[in-house]
Order: C-alpha cells, then sequence, then structure tokens
C-alpha cells in the first residue's frame, strides 16, 4: 500500500491510502483535489475517514459521496457533528478497510476538537490536528490536560510509528520550538533538513513519532529546557507538566 499527500487550501494534506485499484482518503476537506487525484490514478474510491469536525476536513465528503455510484462507508467522530459520517466510531473501535487489506485502532485524542480521534495501525497514525510535526493543535474545545494527555498518548506509541498530521505547518513550528529549546542539536539538524525539504517543493510529512519525541517542545514538557522556558513566560518555577504545557501553548499562540 502506498500513502500519497493530496495537496488541499493553503497548507492541508489530504491523505490517501491506495492500492494499485482502491483508495481511501483521510480529512477530504475539499472534494476538487480528491476528485482529480482519483482521475489522475483510475482509482476507485472505497472508504473516507475523518478526524474531526472542521470544516476544512470535513467539507469535501458530501461532494465525494455523491460522485459515488454506490455508498461507501464515512467514518468519523461519534461525539462530534459531522452529518456525513456513516460510521461513528470512538477509542477501542476497529476500522477496517478490506479493499486496502488494513484495519486501523481508533485513538481517542480530544483537546483541539472535543471528541478529535486518530486512526493507528500498520506503523501509522492519522492524528489531524492534534499532532504536528514539531507542534500541536491549538486547544479550542478541550483543556490543556486533554490536549496534553492526547500528546502523550501519541508520544508513548512505537518511535518508528509514521505520523501522518493535517497541515504543512512544519517550519513555522521548528521556528518556535527554537525559541524555546534553543540547545537542542537534534532540533537544529532537523531545521536544515526540513529547510531543505521545503526548498525542493517536498512535504515534510510524514514525521515519525522519535522524531517528534527528541524535537517537539510540546512532547517535552519534562525537559528541563523546555521548563525553564515555561518558567521564564510565566515569571515563576513551575514543574506540573500540563501546567509547562499550557504556557508552551499559549506562547505559540501569540507568537
Amino acid at each position: 500500500m502506498q500513502i500519497d499527500p493530496i495537496s488541499a487550501f493553503k497548507d492541508n494534506y489530504i491523505w490517501a491510502l491506495r492500492n494499485d485499484r482502491n483508495v481511501a482518503v483521510v480529512d477530504p476537506g475539499d472534494a476538487r483535489p480528491v476528485q482529480e487525484y482519483l482521475a489522475r490514478k483510475q482509482l476507485q474510491l472505497v472508504a473516507i475517514l475523518a478526524t474531526h469536525h472542521h470544516a476544512d476536513h470535513v467539507g469535501g465528503i458530501s461532494a465525494l459521496v455523491a460522485a459515488r455510484s454506490r455508498g461507501i462507508p464515512v467514518y468519523g467522530p461519534k461525539g462530534e457533528p459531522i452529518s456525513t459520517v456513516t460510521h461513528r466510531v470512538a477509542g477501542g473501535d476497529r476500522v477496517a478497510i478490506p479493499e486496502l487489506d488494513i484495519e486501523f485502532d481508533v485513538l481517542d485524542i480530544p483537546g483541539h476538537t472535543r471528541a478529535h480521534i486518530a486512526y493507528y495501525g500498520s506503523k501509522m497514525v492519522f492524528c489531524g490536528d492534534t499532532l504536528f510535526a514539531c507542534g500541536c493543535g491549538r486547544v479550542f474545545e478541550g483543556t490543556p490536560a486533554q490536549m496534553y494527555a492526547s500528546l502523550q498518548k501519541l508520544a508513548n506509541l512505537p518511535e518508528a510509528t509514521l505520523a501522518y498530521c493535517g497541515h504543512e505547518y512544519t517550519l513555522a513550528n521548528i521556528g518556535f520550538a527554537r525559541n524555546v529549546e534553543p540547545g537542542n542539536a537534534a532540533l537544529a539538524e532537523r531545521e536544515r533538513e526540513d529547510t531543505l525539504t521545503r526548498e525542493r517543493k517536498r512535504p515534510t510529512l510524514p514525521t515519525s513519532i522519535g522524531r517528534e519525541r527528541a524535537t517537539n517542545p510540546f512532547l517535552r514538557c519534562e525537559n528541563a529546557e523546555v521548563d525553564r522556558a515555561a518558567a521564564r513566560r510565566l515569571g515563576k518555577a513551575v514543574t506540573d507538566p500540563v501546567e509547562i504545557f499550557a504556557a508552551i501553548r499559549d506562547w505559540k499562540n501569540k507568537y
């Protein structure tokens, strides 16, 4: 099976999981680039997976379903208002796509939205807008404690797990991370590598959980340099990782 990025809007990625005949797409916020991809590759759409309800992730679902001569399953979070979902799922459920011979475990990762989910399987995780390369999503509907717990759940996946995020935010996120942890040599090397990747007009994604553990400040709230950065931001010493996360997230919001 191959994973292809389909670019949408300014910086979204719609992820296409395909073999020689069939394809499933994750978070199709726009139908047009997906339809063009299907025609170009001569593939049949067999499933749609949504991670959360924001329009730039689900806005293309209705048009994609309407264009099919037969119904296709649309998976999405049980606790969010997505009218186009046919199969509502939550943590502990499994999603099988037999045409691609693949199954995913559903993970609950709330924080960005109240019932955001991820799909994990075959050493891959499709994590929407919870985890970004060297960053994380804003806390819109949940709490910092929920978002921190969700990020820890993703961070505890095997290091080799490939994370397919919803946006190409990597270089901006690295710029912020360098302010938080300027002494991180792995982060400096990542900046060089990912800058070159973008100069070649290639996606910086997928990233890996191991790489995020080494360079993403939102997964490093127990690192001494990150802790000191949060303390400077708050003007007081902090030891609680959730409080450290909240301080770093608030800093990023205003960065």
